[in-house]
């Protein structure tokens, strides 16, 4: 006599609280990326439009100004989401008006030395300096890349900060390259999803990767906190690529 077969379905039991939090994960990711969307439109219509932008480095290197005080607004938007558990997307948009002025000016510098050290390679890969010069450009425009993330998040905890603390806040992806590393690595692969898939890239992947980047940003910032008066929260000492 053969005996029944019995079908079970599994079901994802989760309480009140699990949802809660689970939907303010994903409502600061549609935050952050709603945010870039808007406070970047014009070089994404650009990139959009231009089909070989590194043929236009003056014009993207002024466009990309803008994403300096976008990215302090995401960290800023991140710190109050995470630490102070308060934050709306209105939040996000007051902090990048407020944040403006000193987001601007501690994002140009490095902006200018990447665009001069990219346009010296450009120059002299061809010549016979090249071999000798080029490697050496490359290594300065990742630091300054690197340098200036760093330096968006110091400004996100204190717009404050004097030139002096902010340029040996953001020298600290030296010290910490591979987070540094890590950081750029992620956003290069970001800016290729979204240029390949726009609508779907911007739904989905600036969030979480600014948060990965904010919290490798704070690791890094640690270091030189109790030196430099930084006001970082010792909560954020472990980065985010080494918990996996």
């Amino acid at each position: 006599m053969s005996t029944p077969v019995t079908h079970r379905r599994l079901r994802l039991n989760l309480d009140h609280a699990s949802w809660e939090l689970l939907w303010s994960h994903v409502h600061r990711v549609l935050a952050v990326n709603l945010g870039m969307a808007v406070t970047n439109a014009p070089l994404l219509l650009a990139l959009g439009v231009v089909h070989r932008p590194w043929q236009y480095p003056v014009f993207f290197g002024l466009l990309s100004l803008g994403l300096g005080p976008s990215l302090a607004a995401a960290f800023h938007y991140l710190r109050r989401a995470t630490e102070e558990d308060r934050a709306s997307t209105a939040d996000l948009f007051r902090g990048y008006r407020r944040l403006f002025a000193p987001a601007l000016l501690g994002w140009a510098p490095w902006v200018l030395l990447v665009a001069v050290a990219a346009t010296d390679v450009a120059v002299l890969r061809t010549t016979a300096p090249g071999p000798a010069l080029v490697p050496l450009l490359v290594v300065v425009a990742v630091v300054a890349a690197s340098s200036g993330v760093v330096a968006m998040a110091a400004v996100a905890d204190d717009p404050r900060l004097s030139p002096r603390t902010l340029l040996t806040a953001s020298c600290t992806s030296v010290r910490r390259w591979w987070l540094g590393l890590l950081n750029l690595a992620l956003l290069g692969i970001t800016l290729v999803l979204v240029n390949q898939a726009p609508l779907l890239g911007l739904a989905v992947l600036p969030g979480c990767t600014l948060f990965v980047v904010w919290r490798n940003s704070r690791t890094m910032l640690t270091t030189v906190a109790p030196t430099a008066d930084l006001p970082v929260s010792h909560a954020h000492r472990d980065p985010v690529g080494a918990q996996a």
